[in-house]
């Protein structure tokens, strides 16, 4: 019995305690800790469909769609407390994306990516510089689905009259180093409801 104890202490000894990849900077991430760092679209990229412009081959309103690649930088940014209750971490994160076609940028994304982890809720937050704003929130985990907020959009008064958001939905899965997500921003543009969709794979690059 004496030598099984000792071989027990020896391992405890002997086996580092595994570490908590959650924590950073002294704060829990929960599951966006993964994210910290670096993507790229895997080969095949993503793609994008919007409605066409004026003059453009799908006509005005037409199903515009575009084969892209894209680099995403996440980062870890400031805590808060909201109300003196609720506590949040947040990453900021920027979202460049490049046509393939040409290697144009036709989308550039800023935005927060945020924690709750008393109430499990992962918050998106982000600007596009089309003069509108989004807020989704869902259920925090490897796999999310965040979907705008009764009061989660704002825009200019051009974009309310002539392009409408009414509503984002975004399902995000985070795994090992691979991160996808699929995306429909609803629009009501032309006079008519429109769905804009986005889709794709990134890898961590660094």
């Amino acid at each position: 019995m004496k030598k099984a104890l000792a071989l027990s202490i020896l391992a405890a000894i002997s086996t580092p305690a595994l570490a908590d990849h959650r924590i950073i900077d002294g704060m829990d991430f929960g599951p966006l800790a993964p994210l910290v760092g670096t993507w790229k679209s895997v080969d095949v990229g993503g793609v994008d469909m919007s409605p066409g412009q004026e003059g453009s081959e799908v006509g005005k309103g037409g199903p515009a769609v575009t084969p892209f690649y894209e680099v995403m930088t996440f980062e870890v940014a400031a805590d808060a407390t909201n109300a003196s209750d609720q506590y949040l971490v947040a990453l900021y994160y920027k979202q460049e994306v490049f046509r393939k076609v040409d290697d144009s940028k036709f989308h550039d994304q800023r935005g927060y990516l945020i924690y709750d982890q008393e109430n499990q809720i992962v918050y998106n937050s982000f600007c596009v510089p089309r003069t509108t704003c989004v807020t989704a929130e869902g259920a925090a985990g490897e796999t999310m689905i965040l979907r705008a907020s009764s009061r989660g959009i704002a825009e200019s008064e051009y974009m309310t009259e002539n392009a409408k958001t009414t509503d984002f939905i975004m399902n995000l899965s985070i795994a090992d180093d691979t991160l996808t997500y699929s995306q429909t921003t609803s629009l009501d543009i032309y006079g008519k409801p429109f769905a804009h969709t986005d889709s794709s794979t990134l890898e961590r690059v660094k």
